[in-house]
């Protein structure tokens, strides 16, 4: 071990109660059965039988695609969307002589398109690949001919003995047999599994735990029987059949894959999952799928333009039949010139039904264009430029933990700007999650001078001068944060005290128990001293960041935790009666770890007098009933204290000791030792009965308080999520009066705000809980919950003409009721009517529940926030998961959309990036929608004109890149660059995030309004042209107009209007916007140019038309010019009514910027203005009423 500490330590000895305890009764009886029939061979992978079992290999894929299927199933992938395959059947049928353009032209769009979205895929994938195949390549020794030989991953297999070394990674699911340690013990990392930072210890079977050598294997054959391949990661059922005997198996020996080994020189291990089996791999499944409200709507809008395309092909095809049928009347001829008497069945007169059928399927082709073929594939590049901003911006780059934003899916980058209601955790999220002793209280004594957070929000509460938690008999003056100064801040220890601090606590009334008490800090815990040989300092490695502070707040006051050995804790101390610093080492004898059903921990030790030992500390609810009557002189005022401290937002435990005689003890472990060795179905109850018995008749030292701070700018960023609109809940496992104050704290609660807090913690309640009568309770508890939410109804019902805001707090239990069916909807009605809501000791399944219900419920866009695996459920049902890089590893980032390290980055996802990128999504697709339709309604045009003959108004090449080339780059930098108010902007008037949440620039009026526009510039550009071109002369020398010169100078006149159009729209120009805009109109020209000088048969009725035709015409660019202004004449005055007489709150922001004030938007603005505004905050107001 690092620093020297020890190898010889026992920890087999020493019990450890885990959370991940073997069922015995439930799971072990159940081996042999269906999901319990794993058979391993140790050692022994060529057996006859191990070989018939064909387990999977070790080899791991996580692609999508294979080399074989990558075709097959992208282009299903492609053709799954609706739009995609309308264009490939129309490709399919432009072969037949119905298409009215050749297949060449429709084909080759498609295949740009779809090539595009496949190339995107393949190189996601293959770089999944290149991961896949670094991991299965990895080496790894593994015993065979007597010898441990290097082989790779992928060729592991079930029952392989394997031995890994320090800082390794485990190749596959193993079954710990030994370690370089003699007890056979181990430390893992598992923050790849499942994200958390602290080491976990595991320890081998006694039986296997002496084979450390290669000999000791030469003869080592068994056999396990366990649980089959599941997902599940905190437990594990099996048998070890090993020298004639049946040893259980638990977790405590099994070493998953993808953790790491630490702290331990190398172990030995039988492969007993591989590959797909392993639990990481069974927990490797995809995210659920999310799709943005927009993209919803959006495949609405499409069917609606589906809808517009048939019937315009049946107007065009009914019109056609009448005509056709027409052409031969009583033996007359009316288009003689047509020939009808001699023509296909697609023109014939005789058979007009069937030419009017085939002429609807040509109509279907012609007028496709109403359906933007590149949308998705734009949209989707948009949407991973958006995420590349997001990703680099450095506003929200964490430089302590050099972590930025990340966008881990791109598909719900709209989304961020309509988000109506946040649900967030609190500890490691609102809070550090960094933990830092900063009070406690010793012999009724109360120690620590600084004032927490949550006391100066208490203080602004009451206001008047927050006093800190003292000892009100003392009579040693107030002192402020700055009395003491340490020097170099340490991380974990916030502790100020003059009394106790640098040696004086020597000095105070009770020195002695204040020795006691940082003795239990210093020497009741699992943490791994870790001593730098340079420089000689003292790190730790412990399980919870609550148990380093502890140990680290004992080091700062004088009792130095330095060494661990074998069955020793050693100190450095300083002695209270001569005043030196001495050592002293404890034997220890039994750990009785810390699990969430005992809420304490204990160590028994030995002292150098050979005095025994019990030292405890846990949670207040356990520990004051097992102290004596003699070890109760402090309780009253440490209960005190404890309060004040939970008042304060503080974390709190309560720290006693016993000593034990000669004969008690070892009564209790020979008890304990029966129990810990019986293989029976009680053996848990005995192991727990054992451990009760001695935990019993304490005396109490003292109450510890460590603070878990609030991180940096959380309530300025609560405070403005706030006035944005957005409604914060905060589901937390945290008491409520620490809750509460938290709330304070982060302005989630305010002063003037009305508080209903639904609890079932009433006598009457408790009464029953007494007698135990279950159906009483529940039944009881059921009524008062429904009684306490309809009362809460009445409450604001009363008020709601008033200026009251309402914060909701319910704890879990009564959560339990009322999500309940019969009142999920009244309580939900209750708090989405509160600015704020918290739910307090809520489990992660009531995380979850709570935010289906919300995101079902109102219909509204939920976002939730996390550090946490405990997150996980709530970040993957929210339409949002937001998960923070911090102390609690990743688990909550990996099952996140996106991920920030910090809660106060939070304000400008949603504020800036999340306005953004709603405002430039909707825009874009509006814009599509705008240009296709005048792009579509000029052909229908056309026809019309032309009696519905089926002739396209353009070139063929015209239409085919008219989508791909000559429209699509503008409005792809429209979405990308595009910006109605700066940054400072968005976050200095966040009443404009309620455009996205109200979705006022995507609803049907607006969206209608931009078709209508399109079909009205369509109208302009057609009957424009026709009617000034058709009947005069053209050129110079006399000609007139003909279908090749009206057919250019319209898609001039349509290239032009739709670029500028998108130039009208921008509110933020960049060089990129000019660059395209007018590129993509010179591009237009370019390929006039170059596609006319190709000959006749390639480039038909485009040849030289430009140059020779409408270039020379004067004509030509007067009637561009004429058509462009008047059809951009129809919106540029819609938009100058609108933000002159009815400014949206982005209009109003941009014409006070451009008169160059600063000013709140609220003050100093016209009546006018200042009624909109006041409507708006009304409608947020009472939006949910």
């Amino acid at each position: 071990m690092r620093g020297g500490t020890g190898k010889g330590i026992h920890f087999s000895k020493l019990y450890s109660f885990s959370c991940f305890r073997s069922k015995f009764e439930d799971e072990h009886g159940q081996l042999g059965q269906r999901g319990y029939s794993r058979i391993v061979y140790c050692n022994d992978p060529d057996n006859p039988e191990a070989v018939q079992l064909k387990y999977r290999g070790n080899y791991v894929s996580t692609t999508k695609y294979t080399a074989l299927n990558f075709i097959p199933k992208s282009l299903f992938e492609q053709f799954r969307r609706v739009a995609n395959l309308y264009f490939l059947v129309v490709a399919c049928v432009s072969f037949s002589p119905l298409a009215p353009y050749t297949a060449v032209s429709v084909l080759a769009p498609l295949l740009v398109v779809i090539g595009a979205t496949m190339a995107k895929e393949g190189v996601e994938d293959w770089r999944r690949r290149k991961q896949d195949i670094e991991a299965n390549n990895r080496k790894v020794e593994v015993y065979g001919k007597k010898a441990f030989n290097e082989t790779r991953w992928k060729n592991l297999r079930v029952g392989d003995l394997v031995k890994i070394y320090k800082d390794e990674y485990f190749p596959a699911d193993l079954l710990l047999l030994s370690s370089s340690y003699e007890d056979g013990i181990c430390y893992v990392e598992t923050m790849n599994l499942d994200g958390e930072t602290n080491l976990k210890l595991k320890h081998a079977l006694d039986e296997t735990a002496s084979l450390r050598d290669v000999s000791s294997f030469q003869n080592f054959k068994s056999t396990i029987n366990c649980e089959d391949p599941n997902e599940r990661l905190y437990s594990f059922v099996g048998t070890l059949y090993y020298g004639g005997q049946q040893h259980p198996l638990s977790l405590q020996q099994i070493l998953l894959r993808d953790s790491k080994l630490r702290n331990t020189d190398y172990i030995y291990g039988v492969v007993v999952f591989t590959g797909h089996d392993t639990k990481v791999m069974q927990n490797a499944t995809d995210p659920p799928s999310k799709r943005s409200k927009i993209e919803r709507r959006m495949d609405k809008i499409i069917y609606i333009l589906f809808s517009t395309l048939i019937l315009i092909s049946f107007t065009g095809s009914m019109f056609f039949g009448v005509e056709t049928k027409n052409d031969i009347r009583v033996g007359e001829l009316k288009r003689w010139y047509l020939r009808p008497d001699k023509t296909t069945v697609f023109f014939d007169p005789k058979r007009a039904s069937l030419a009017a059928f085939f002429h609807f399927l040509t109509g279907l082709m012609l007028y496709g264009y109403l359906i933007p073929i590149s949308l998705y594939v734009s949209i989707e590049v948009v949407k991973v430029l958006q995420s590349i901003f997001i990703n680099q911006d450095q506003d929200m780059y964490y430089e302590e933990t050099d972590k930025p934003a990340r966008a881990r899916t791109s598909n719900l980058n709209e989304e961020l700007g309509q988000v109506d209601t946040i649900l967030s955790d609190k500890t490691g999220t609102l809070t550090c999650n960094s933990m830092e002793f900063v009070k406690c209280s010793i012999a009724g004594v109360a120690y620590g001078r600084g004032m927490t957070e949550v006391e100066r929000a208490l203080a602004k509460r009451k206001r008047s001068r927050a006093h800190e938690v003292t000892d009100s008999s003392s009579d040693l003056p107030e002192c402020d944060d700055h009395v003491v100064d340490s020097g170099k801040p340490v991380k974990g220890f916030n502790f100020r005290d003059e009394r106790i601090m640098n040696g004086n606590w020597v000095n105070e009334p009770h020195s002695d128990l204040i020795q006691k008490f940082f003795r239990v800090l210093a020497i009741c815990h699992t943490a791994i001293p870790d001593v730098r040989k340079e420089s000689g300092e003292i790190s730790y490695e412990a399980e919870s960041p609550d148990e380093a502070a502890f140990v680290i707040a004992a080091r700062e006051l004088g009792f130095e935790f330095f060494e661990r050995t074998q069955t020793s804790i050693s100190l450095h101390e300083l002695d209270h009666e001569s005043g030196r610093k001495v050592n002293r080492s404890y034997t220890l004898l039994h750990v009785l770890e810390f699990s969430s059903a005992r809420k304490r921990m204990s160590v028994i030790v030995k002292t150098v007098e050979n005095q025994l030992l019990l030292l405890c500390k846990g949670a207040d609810s356990v520990m004051f009933e097992r102290l004596s009557k003699d070890g109760r002189l402090f309780l009253a005022k440490s209960m005190d204290h404890l309060n004040k401290y939970a008042e304060a937002g503080l974390r709190t435990l309560v720290v006693a000791y016993r000593e034990l005689s000669d004969q008690e003890y070892k009564s209790w472990e020979e008890e304990f030792l029966q129990a810990k060795t019986s293989v029976s179905a009680a053996r848990d109850a005995l192991i727990d009965a054992a451990c009760d018995k001695i935990e019993r008749d304490l005396i109490l030292l003292g109450v510890t308080a460590v603070e878990d701070k609030l991180q940096k700018g959380v309530p300025e960023c609560i405070d403005k999520l706030s006035k944005a609109g957005i409604k914060i809940w905060v589901l937390t496992g945290d008491k409520m009066e620490t809750a509460i104050n938290i709330g304070y704290a982060c302005s989630l609660l305010t002063k003037g705000m009305k508080q209903i807090v639904i609890t079932l913690d009433s006598p009457d309640i408790s009464d029953l809980e007494k007698q135990g009568d279950k159906e009483s309770i529940q039944k009881a508890s059921r009524e008062s919950i429904a009684k306490q939410i309809g009362e809460a109804k009445a409450q604001i019902i009363a008020r709601k003409e008033s200026s009251v805001t309402f914060g909701l707090i319910i704890d879990g239990m009564s959560l339990d009721f009322a999500l309940a069916k019969s009142l999920e909807s009244s309580f939900l009605e209750v708090a989405v009517n509160c600015a704020s809501v918290i739910c307090c000791r809520s489990s992660p399944k009531q995380k979850a529940r709570v935010t289906k219900l919300v995101k079902v419920g109102t219909g509204k866009t939920t976002l939730a926030i996390g550090d946490g695996a405990n997150d996980v459920g709530m970040l993957q049902e929210a339409d949002i998961g937001v998960g923070i890089s911090g102390v609690e590893g990743m688990q909550a980032v990996m099952s996140s959309d996106f991920a920030i390290a910090q809660f106060r980055f939070l304000e400008r996802l949603l504020l800036v990036h999340g306005h953004w990128c709603y405002r430039r999504i909707t825009m874009m697709i509006c814009y599509f929608f705008y240009k296709n339709i005048t792009f579509g309604f000029t052909l229908f045009w056309f026809e019309a004109h032309a009696s519905f003959s089926g002739q396209p108004a353009y070139n063929d090449w015209y239409m085919s890149f008219y989508n791909v080339f000559f429209t699509s780059l503008p409005v792809i930098a429209l979405g990308v660059f595009d910006q109605d108010v700066s940054a400072r902007l968005c976050l200095k008037h966040p009443l404009l995030y309620q455009e996205g949440v109200q979705n006022i620039l995507f609803t049907w009026h607006r969206i209608l309004g931009w078709m209508l526009n399109g079909v009205i510039s369509s109208m302009i550009i057609f009957f424009f042209i026709t009617n000034s071109t058709i009947s005069q002369a053209f050129r110079r020398d006399g000609h007139l107009v003909d279908y090749e010169v009206l057919g250019v100078t319209m898609y001039t006149c349509v290239v032009w209007a739709v670029n500028c159009q998108m130039a009208l729209s921008i509110n933020y120009f960049t060089w990129i916007q000019h660059f395209f805009i007018w590129g993509s109109i010179a591009f237009w020209y370019t390929f006039l140019v170059i596609y006319g000088a190709l000959p006749p048969k390639v480039s038909t009725t485009a040849y030289q038309v430009f140059v020779e035709a409408c270039a020379p015409s004067p004509f030509y660019w007067l009637a561009t010019l004429l058509v462009v202004v008047s059809m951009l004449l129809p919106y540029f005055a819609y938009r100058s009514f609108q933000t002159r007489f009815k400014p949206m709150y982005h209009d109003i922001i941009q014409r006070r910027r451009s008169e160059g004030s600063e000013a709140d938007v609220s003050a100093e603005l016209p009546a006018r203005v200042k009624e909109k505004i006041g409507h708006l905050k009304e409608r947020l107001k009472h939006r949910e009423s």
